[in-house]
Formats: C-alpha cells, sequence, structure tokens
C-alpha cells in the first residue's frame, strides 16, 4: 500500500468533521453500553442475552473502530485517492464515474466513485468504504470538503 510522495500536488482532503465524529461515536458507544446493561440487569431468556451481549460488544466495537478511522484524512493526488494511513482508495486512472446526486447510493455528505477494476473490499467506518468496483467516501465528513473533491474529481 503505497502513501503518496510527499512532492505529490494534494489536490483536495476530506477529513471527519469533529461534532459530527464525536456524536456518531457516542450514538455507537451509549446504544451498545446500554443493550450490554439492560440485558446484565434484567437478563432474558438465555438465547437473547447471548444476543444481546454479543450485539452490544459489535456495537462498542464498531464505536472504536469507527472512532479510529475518524483520525485519517483522505487526500486526492493527481495519482489518486489516499487516506492518511497510506491505504490505496482508487487511483486517478481506474475512476470511470463520480455520483453525488441526492437520488445517488452514496455515504452521507459524500459521493460515490464507479471504478474500471475491482479492488479488495475495505471499510473505515465514517470515513469511506469499497465493495467490488464502487468507492463510497463519506460519512461523518465534511459536505463542502466533499462535494469539492467530487468536483475536482
Amino acid at each position: 500500500m503505497a502513501k503518496p510522495k510527499k512532492t505529490d500536488e494534494v489536490l483536495a482532503q476530506v477529513s471527519a468533521a469533529p461534532a459530527r465524529r464525536w456524536l456518531a461515536y457516542l450514538i455507537l458507544f451509549t446504544l451498545g453500553a446500554l443493550v450490554i446493561y439492560v440485558s446484565l440487569v434484567q437478563p432474558p431468556a438465555v438465547g437473547w442475552l447471548i444476543f444481546m451481549l454479543v450485539f452490544g460488544v459489535c456495537m462498542l466495537w464498531l464505536a472504536e473502530r469507527m472512532r479510529r478511522a475518524t483520525t485519517t484524512v483522505i487526500t486526492l493526488t493527481p495519482e489518486g485517492l489516499f487516506d492518511s494511513s497510506g491505504t490505496i482508495l482508487a487511483r486517478m486512472d481506474e475512476i470511470v464515474a463520480v455520483s453525488r446526486g441526492a437520488f445517488a447510493a452514496k455515504p452521507t455528505n459524500g459521493f460515490t466513485l464507479k471504478l474500471n477494476t475491482k479492488r479488495p473490499n475495505a471499510w473505515a467506518p465514517g470515513m469511506w468504504w469499497r465493495v467490488g468496483r464502487r468507492v463510497g467516501v463519506g460519512g461523518v465528513t465534511g459536505a463542502g470538503q466533499a462535494r469539492f473533491m467530487a468536483e475536482v474529481i
């Protein structure tokens, strides 16, 4: 996974909006903690107890994963789209189309890219996802930054 070179020109950057980032984290964490608390204070049948405990732990895990993912910054260079951890989201020569309309299947405050080749599935909760030939950027990101990046692409 190649990180963009220091000499590369940065065309646009997208980062998490602080208020959205912490609100999303707080909601996921609270849901997980609340489900675990309710299942331990008033234990339901064994099957439901196991389900609720697993669900609560999964929500806490997702909250932590999102907290870490939203510390990264997505950068657009002439070579492609990268995140600050070095992950290549898409190369410029792979991008076929950009969707950011009101009825496009896209993340909140973001856009979707259609690629000409399949890339491995990956996900940074709240920031971006990649499934097959589609890459979605957005979630807890700033709408203005994502709109600008989509226009530049």
